[in-house]
């Protein structure tokens, strides 16, 4: 298959592709704030509902939450690639490294490694474990240096995706209108080569059909102009879906532009591989600086600074809060003088408005116009 040179702006460099570089005319996209995900696993129970309940998708999850550390799903799948890959290097914001694409064996399109049966069979390993250790003593400490963190994961829809360049049927395909990721099912027939290219193990094989599967961004429900259905489920609000523009085509009224290129508070996660996912995570600000830049580049730390700073900056506050606020598609958003964020439509429309700060009401212990006493009742 030909290489191609194609520009990754979230590496900052030129790499290679077998494809030529081809944007969507508008790119799905979404950011997931770790800081508030607690793992209640009701976005992965509201895509499993919906999607795969059918024989032979007991193991496929188009959306599922890990516990990092040590939680994986499949074992190990990060891990793996990033030891088949050894020690990569960044040069400040430009990845000085290999992708999955330039590291490929002779013959192959990626590097990558096809998962065991038994990888499969514990969603749930490392759920709720933590890294470190608490000294016993006289008392403690805080903040001491234990840690972990839940990492929502769905499909990335890449711009460059491993799945889509590895299929010899050509079967997976980027649509134009909006840059989401499919599988066409009737080219599809099982080679799981799909299952293999894929970093991020988001392509699954279905035992019983004998083709793939994997995550469609719930689209009847985007084309309807509403969001998925991992995103409108999330009681932790934590999850914000829209278009996503080039860098040098940000608007600052998009949400997703203003949180990834004006405010640079979400990252891609394992920008090294190359792909240039979309689905951007705002990193826990309680986890060790090295071991978050190795999953979200070089950017952590500003990152991590800026949303530690979000109270100072009414706008950036602001969308936070319209996070979960609504289950329509948000494609603008203001903030008033009087500290109200609006969400509108792509037509201009508000949708929905909700205040930065919630309002403070002191009842009096006695209130004269009910004549009435106010105590406390547990």
């Amino acid at each position: 298959m030909p290489k191609n040179r194609v520009y990754n702006w979230q590496i900052k460099r030129e790499m290679v592709f077998p494809y030529q570089e081809v944007r969507p005319e508008k790119q799905f996209a979404a950011v997931f704030d770790t800081n508030k995900c607690i793992a209640c696993q009701t976005c992965t129970m509201a895509c499993k509902q919906t999607w795969t309940t059918g024989t032979g998708q007991e193991h496929i999850f188009y959306n599922n939450v890990e516990t990092k550390p040590y939680g994986f799903y499949p074992i190990g799948w990060d891990v793996k690639l990033l030891g088949m890959l050894g020690a990569q290097t960044w040069d400040g914001d430009t990845y000085a490294g290999k992708t999955i694409f330039e590291a490929a064996p002779r013959g192959m399109v990626t590097e990558g490694y096809l998962p065991a049966e038994e990888d499969y069979a514990y969603p749930n390993v490392g759920e709720d474990e933590p890294y470190g250790t608490i000294k016993q003593g006289d008392y403690l400490t805080m903040p001491h240096r234990v840690w972990h963190f839940y990492l929502p994961r769905i499909c990335n829809h890449c711009t460059y995706p491993a799945c889509l360049a590895a299929c010899p049927r050509k079967a997976i395909y980027k649509r134009p209108e909006d840059g989401i990721v499919l599988i066409d099912q009737q080219r599809c027939r099982g080679y799981r080569e799909c299952v293999r290219a894929c970093p991020y193990k988001r392509t699954f094989f279905n035992n019983k059909s004998r083709i793939s599967e994997k995550c469609i961004a719930c689209y009847p429900l985007v084309e309807q102009g509403e969001q998925n259905q991992c995103i409108r489920t999330c009681i932790g609000r934590i999850r914000l879906a829209g278009w996503l523009s080039k860098p040098d085509k940000a608007d600052p009224e998009n949400p997703m532009d203003y949180l990834v290129h004006i405010k640079k508070v979400a990252l891609p996660l394992y920008p090294q591989f190359g792909l240039e996912p979309n689905i951007y995570y705002i990193p826990p600000v309680h986890v060790p600086a090295p071991f978050l830049k190795q999953m979200f580049g070089p950017g952590v730390e500003q990152s991590i600074k800026t949303y530690r700073e979000a109270h100072t900056d009414k706008t950036f506050l602001g969308l936070l809060t319209l996070f979960g606020s609504t289950e329509n598609w948000i494609t603008k958003f203001k903030v008033s003088k009087d500290d109200i964020a609006s969400g509108y439509d792509k037509n201009g429309k508000k949708m929905v408005e909700v205040p930065i700060m919630e309002p403070v009401y002191i009842r009096p212990y006695y209130d004269e116009k009910l004549d009435i006493y106010r105590h406390n009742i547990t």
